[in-house]
């Protein structure tokens, strides 16, 4: 539909939204419209009656809140986007709200645990090497994987420590790299970056390749993950933004600003960070241990 289109190449070309977020409003739009097409309705002839019916809709299926809360910022958005357009004079939903999500905490690993991850990972091929890169660069930094698989070669400063990181928006950020990732990704740099890049038939700059020599995608670190945790793990489930958790948490668990944090994150609002807040198990005892005058004999 056009005015999907529309709103799709605004957040595109003037908002400048990742790929990722832009394919996301497009299935959300998509399902709506869908939606209406049962309902016999245009998208400029609805009212909050067509909206309460897909949310119900929604819950029938027995969608998680924050799916629901998602479908519901997409179309508040797209709205708000038509009536700015002029295509129409209200926003048929502007106080419509969904129910209220229940908070959950992140996903993070202990730092034993990432010790695990690493000592898992092959380092024997080309493939295990950027694998061993991929991840200690992931925990040094907390980037997000939309970014860790936008970067070129030309971004990674490895004498001065620091990695240029393009976010939302297209906003630059700097982060410094760790000596651990620093040296791993040096030697992928020199040792099996090459090797993978004979197997291409066009050049690319980009930092990670896959076994074909292209740049690695959001769906093959996901891939890389999945067969960590075939290795590692039967009762978690790895994700690359699980790494992003615990590369929040442990900085946080051993004192680091929540600012700081926030910047290194490239969260635009502090709330967005407050949620690694929480301290782990061991962090909770070692304070009741030393603060509380009978927690010992």
């Amino acid at each position: 539909m056009k005015a999907v289109q529309d709103y799709l190449n605004h957040l595109k070309y003037e908002k400048r939204y990742a790929d990722l977020t832009i394919m996301s409003y497009e299935k959300d739009l998509t399902n709506w419209m869908a939606f209406l097409k049962g309902q016999n309705k245009c998208f400029s002839e609805v009212t909050h009656k067509e909206v309460r019916l897909f949310l119900k809709a929604c819950y029938e299926k027995k969608l998680a809140r924050t799916t629901v809360g998602r479908y519901l910022s997409a179309i508040k958005m797209f709205y708000r986007f038509q009536v700015s357009e002029g295509v129409m004079s209200t926003n048929p939903i502007t106080w419509m709200k969904s129910r209220k999500e229940v908070m959950t905490l992140p996903k993070f690993l202990y730092e034993q645990e990432m010790m695990v991850l690493f000592d898992a990972v092959d380092q024997t091929t080309p493939l295990g090497m950027r694998n061993y890169a991929l991840l200690e660069l992931l925990y040094a930094t907390g980037i997000r994987v939309s970014e860790c698989c936008d970067l070129k070669i030309a971004q990674v400063d490895l004498d001065g420590g620091l990695l240029r990181v393009y976010g939302k928006g297209k906003k630059e950020r700097y982060m410094p790299i760790g000596e651990f990732a620093a040296v791993t990704i040096k030697r992928y740099l020199e040792e099996a970056r090459p090797k993978l890049v004979r197997t291409a038939h066009i050049p690319t700059d980009a930092l990670f390749l896959n076994y074909r020599g292209g740049s690695l995608t959001d769906r093959g670190v996901r891939d890389i993950f999945k067969r960590l945790t075939m290795a590692t793990s039967e009762h978690i489930k790895l994700t690359p933004h699980m790494i992003r958790h615990s590369f929040a948490t442990h900085l946080l668990n051993n004192g680091a600003d929540l600012r700081a944090v926030q910047e290194l994150l490239g969260h635009a609002n502090l709330s967005s960070t407050q949620i690694y807040t929480h301290v782990s198990k061991e962090r909770l005892k070692a304070a009741y241990d030393q603060a509380h005058p009978r927690a010992r004999n």
